[in-house]
């Protein structure tokens, strides 16, 4: 196993190929005293490439460099000032992937000291805040084009790549994932809190980020060139400006041979992170062999599962999800290991299945990030803060954030994007 913290992961079965992945994670650059977002993305990026879309860019393996705060690692603007983007290398195993999310994490981190702040995993701030856009013409016009949907998409989330070997496959795989990525939202729920307000919602993100025209769950393609009409009719229509607005629950990448799973949060430790990206990389896997094998997608309507990403936004795993098999509310808990259970083959083959079945169970037993936050709000309120404890979650979020944090020159070099598949 490559990595570092990884001992106790099981060593990889022989003969088991494996698909690389890889993660985007965006993050809240906050003050270290008051919680609230800082405008400083530009700051934390000065002297480094700024990737101002929101087309994946996930960096190939650099060569080895003298200093650890090296590009390689990946860190980008985006839509507003108040956060920053890291990206992993792609990589064959959860202990290096998780190795890179935390050398991601501690990159980002180091680059915000700096500037006398630090990053916390939240998908909204729970802190009021005017967020202010990154100087860029693409997201003025997005700014003047969508208004106040723009201007209030201070949302942060986790988007997971994993390796499709064609066009044709990414397709089938986008049409037989759909019915099953709103589980990935409860699991992944970080964002009880809006503006200084609760909510109401475990994951509030996918409920902001759901005011996109082209956001949310799509109906099934049937073949690559039909998804290239439906991308092609959504340009015509005018109403996104451009592909990098295709905001689909999972869409295919346009610079790399790569589904990308956009549904989760960005999540409050690491260790979950990494959990839910082997669950997208098995729902990848598990997907592409029914194709292979000539099983159909299962016929559910869009508004069906407009309806079960919206449950799992609401509930988290706090109640009841829709489950998706038959789309009836059943046990969060249960519908969430039905999943592990639907990708056990895969998982097992891979040497995942007991640490996904553990992990699931730890984040049912614990909660999710949003319950984490609660909790630190309900301890804060008893002293009766001026800022109603939302500072106390900030400041907590940035230590679970950066916990077992890892200097980017200690993560081993992994594989490039495109050598993907390994014996």
């Amino acid at each position: 196993m490559m990595g570092r913290g990884t001992s106790n992961v099981p060593s990889l079965p022989q003969n088991v190929t494996m698909r690389t992945f890889g993660v985007e994670e965006e993050l809240l650059i906050v003050d270290p005293e008051s919680g609230e977002p800082l405008a400083l993305a530009d700051a934390l990026l000065s002297g480094r490439h700024v990737a101002a879309d929101d087309l994946p860019q996930l960096p190939q393996a650099p060569a080895a460099k003298d200093k650890a705060d090296d590009d390689g690692m990946g860190l980008s603007a985006e839509l507003k000032l108040e956060q920053i983007e890291t990206q992993t290398r792609p990589c064959l195993d959860y202990g290096t992937l998780l190795d890179q999310i935390r050398a991601g994490r501690s990159l980002a981190d180091q680059a915000a000291q700096k500037n006398h702040a630090r990053v916390a995993a939240l998908a909204t701030s729970p802190l009021g805040s005017t967020s202010h856009t990154t100087p860029d013409p693409r997201y003025a016009k997005m700014l003047e084009r969508f208004g106040l949907t723009a201007q209030e998409q201070l949302t942060c989330g986790f988007h997971v790549h994993t390796y499709i070997e064609s066009p044709d496959e990414g397709v089938a795989v986008l049409d037989r994932i759909r019915d099953k990525l709103a589980v990935l939202t409860a699991l992944s729920a970080n964002s009880p809190f809006w503006n200084g307000l609760p909510t109401g919602f475990e994951s509030y993100r996918t409920q902001a980020w759901n005011r996109w025209p082209t956001s949310g769950p799509a109906a099934v393609y049937g073949t690559y060139p039909a998804y290239r009409r439906v991308v092609t009719r959504l340009l015509d229509s005018g109403v996104m400006l451009d592909e990098g607005m295709l905001y689909f629950d999972a869409r295919l990448s346009r610079n790399h041979p790569t589904v990308e799973v956009r549904v989760a949060d960005v999540c409050l430790r690491a260790d979950d992170a990494a959990l839910i990206a082997c669950l997208v990389r098995a729902l990848v896997e598990s997907a592409s062999r029914e194709w292979r094998d000539g099983v159909d997608p299962a016929p559910v309507p869009t508004v069906l599962l407009r309806m079960a990403s919206w449950q799992a936004s609401n509930s988290g795993l706090t109640g009841e999800l829709l489950d998706f098999g038959n789309f009836r509310p059943a046990r969060a808990a249960d519908v969430v290991r039905s999943l592990v259970d639907y990708l056990a083959p895969v998982l097992d083959e891979q040497g995942e299945l007991t640490l996904a079945r553990q992990s699931v169970e730890d984040i049912i037993a614990r909660g999710t990030g949003s319950a984490e936050q609660r909790q630190v709000r309900e301890k804060a309120l008893a002293g009766q803060p001026e800022d109603f404890g939302f500072g106390a979650v900030v400041k907590h979020a940035v230590r679970v954030t950066m916990r077992d944090a890892l200097d980017p020159s200690e993560v081993d070099t992994v594989p490039e994007l495109l050598r993907v598949r390994q014996s």
